[in-house]
């Protein structure tokens, strides 16, 4: 389906990142990986994807905090494949703390990853989908984008702000052939969410199963975690031509957690 095409995803070293990365390499587009880890890893994951789909894999290293590099990303992808046609903005980082004393460098951290990251990335690759008259833009949101948790004022902030920037870009492109839109996942059993289970289960004295059943209960009533691959499928749907006019709008892939 997707053979030819080329996606950058950020954050595509572990967790959703590279399960949305996995599932468009499988469809045939060739990929640029993106993300911090271990260099031997990394080769590891890039030569695997290449070998098994048979696609071009390449791994860009810029930080995302940082607008300039991914500016540069994008052009350098461009530079490299040509073309860029889908790009998935998926980095993400979270910090909990109640308001008054979130730290001012974290929220920064936080809105410089979550939010301005995509800001930079789609300003960048708009002209060159506009020119192919054909993009996939696709922002990694959250069900914090919709709806808001205590203690997470910056990402909440963040992802809210993430979904408003995809309605903008959804109207501005609508009828080039790009399209625009935010998935919105619920729990999924990343390194992130690990870290908030262990938090619980220390906090509270107890196991990490029973952290996790906490976890899920508080929220997500199917009681069980979205998987990578489900997200990676949902963004699949997304870039296929039954999804031509869908864009500016919300995927959510939450177990049920929005519709309460």
């Amino acid at each position: 389906m997707l053979k030819g095409k080329v996606a950058i995803v950020t954050g595509s070293t572990s967790g959703i990142g590279l399960g949305i990365a996995r599932e468009l390499a499988k469809l045939g587009a060739n990929i640029v990986l993106n993300g911090f880890g271990d260099s031997s890893e990394i080769e590891k994951i890039r030569s695997g994807i290449d070998g098994e789909n048979g696609v071009r894999v390449e791994y860009d290293g810029a930080d995302v905090s940082d607008g300039d590099a991914v500016r540069r990303m994008i052009e350098a992808t461009i530079g490299r494949f040509g073309r860029l046609d889908i790009l998935v903005n998926n980095a993400g980082i979270q910090f909990t703390a109640p308001v008054e004393e979130f730290p001012p460098a974290k929220w920064k951290a936080i809105l410089d990853i979550n939010l301005s990251a995509a800001f930079h990335g789609i300003a960048s690759a708009v002209p060159q989908m506009k020119k192919q008259r054909w993009g996939r833009i696709i922002n990694i949101a959250s069900a914090h984008g919709l709806v808001a948790s205590t203690h997470k004022a910056a990402y909440v902030a963040a992802k809210h702000g993430l979904v408003g920037l995809t309605k903008v870009v959804g109207l501005e492109t609508a009828g080039s052939g790009i399209t625009c839109n935010a998935v919105c996942p619920g729990w999924v059993r990343t390194p992130l969410v690990e870290k908030q289970i262990d938090d619980i289960a220390a906090e509270k004295g107890i196991s990490r199963k029973e952290a996790t059943g906490e976890l899920l209960a508080e929220k997500q009533p199917s009681l069980d975690f979205a998987s990578p691959e489900q997200l990676g499928g949902t963004v699949a749907f997304l870039c296929s031509a039954v999804a031509d006019q869908i864009t500016g709008t919300t995927i959510s892939v939450d177990g049920g957690w929005t519709a309460q």
